[in-house]
């Protein structure tokens, strides 16, 4: 052995601690320096780290999940626009908020007139229960009657008031009612599957 790594006796008993326990005596031995930066530089890390996502501007995994998923259904309600009116198509622009919110606004300002605010049904029907009169509750057909209207019921052809984009926002807006059952109008028509 070298005379650097052979330890004196007096250089053992300098690293010796005071204390026992059970007859066994504690040796000081220090960590070495590289791992106890390592740990400090990890620490620092963290409490920058906790700084950011707590207190300062960071967006948390799920924020941008939801942003992303945001923005992929507004895309997808802008190409299902772009396509020919279709259940998909439909079925795209109901998951896209903006979408549904001015439909929504449009239902409004034109629809609730007659269907009430939440779709309770005034003078038209209630549009929350699962009973329809004209078809089954689908998409297309809702479209079919927003479109060309119920003359016969006093209910106008929409499609000469309203642009197409609007019209399907209406009909999205209303199949988010569906199912919703809001007390209002007794159900008409018949039970849909």
């Amino acid at each position: 052995m070298s005379h650097n790594q052979e330890e004196t006796s007096a250089e053992v008993e300098d690293r010796l601690l005071d204390h026992q326990y059970d007859g066994i005596q504690e040796y000081d031995n220090p960590m070495p320096r590289w791992w106890v930066w390592t740990f400090w530089g990890t620490f620092w890390f963290s409490v920058a780290y906790l700084f950011h996502y707590w207190v300062g501007n960071g967006v948390s995994v799920e924020a941008a999940y939801q942003e992303e998923a945001r923005e992929a259904a507004a895309v997808a309600a802008e190409q299902a626009l772009k396509q020919d009116v279709s259940e998909e198509g439909l079925e795209k622009l109901m998951a896209d908020a903006a979408t549904v919110a001015a439909g929504g606004e449009a239902y409004q300002a034109k629809c609730a007139a007659c269907h009430l605010e939440k779709g309770q049904g005034s003078i038209g029907p209630n549009l929350t229960d699962l009973h329809w009169i004209h078809g089954s509750g689908k998409l297309m057909e809702i479209h079919a009657v927003v479109s060309e209207g119920v003359l016969e019921k006093g209910m106008p052809a929409w499609n000469r008031q309203m642009k197409p984009e609007e019209l399907r926002a209406v009909v999205a807006f209303v199949g988010t009612l569906r199912g919703t059952k809001v007390e209002g109008k007794p159900p008409e028509g018949v039970l849909a599957e």
